[in-house]
């Protein structure tokens, strides 16, 4: 056996293999499942893996109104944004975000709830935004991505 015939292999984008999966949300604990969602957004569960390339999966949340927030989280935590200008600190509350995912002007796949809650769990920076849209959120239990034949996972088996 000769030890340097081995090749270490890097993964690069265009060698990267990506899938579109379905998670349902019903009933599961909002920062939990987000860090398992943050995962496969990043690749992590990939043996393939690699910091610096975009090699995990697309994602599809569905069901996310059904999430659940432990203790009084849902109304006493608060997310702070700040506008720019002076006087311009924003603070909302969970259930806040939640009631403006029904909104029907924000663009569908967006909800204002899971955004707030992963961007903290990805990379600050040209990576990570490029992962968070691989992330579409519904609220409901259909989505408009059936032609891209997503496998539907159980978020439960995933460590």
């Amino acid at each position: 056996m000769d030890t340097l015939s081995y090749k270490t292999t890097t993964p690069n984008a265009q060698s990267v293999d990506r899938e579109w999966v379905v998670i349902d949300a019903t009933d599961q604990v909002l920062g939990r499942l987000c860090a398992k969602v943050a995962k496969i957004l990043r690749g992590k569960n990939k043996p393939s893996y690699s910091p610096n390339v975009e090699c995990g999966d697309n994602v599809i949340i569905i069901n996310a109104d059904k999430v659940v927030l432990t203790g009084k989280k849902m109304t006493d935590r608060e997310y702070l944004s700040y506008t720019g200008y002076p006087g311009g600190q924003r603070s909302a509350t969970p259930e806040i975000l939640m009631k403006k995912s029904f909104n029907k002007h924000l663009k569908p796949g967006y909800h204002p709830l899971y955004i707030k809650v992963m961007k903290g769990m990805l990379p600050k920076n040209r990576l990570g935004r490029r992962l968070i849209e691989n992330m579409h959120v519904y609220n409901g239990p259909t989505h408009p991505h059936d032609a891209q034949n997503p496998k539907v996972i159980d978020i439960n088996t995933i460590k």
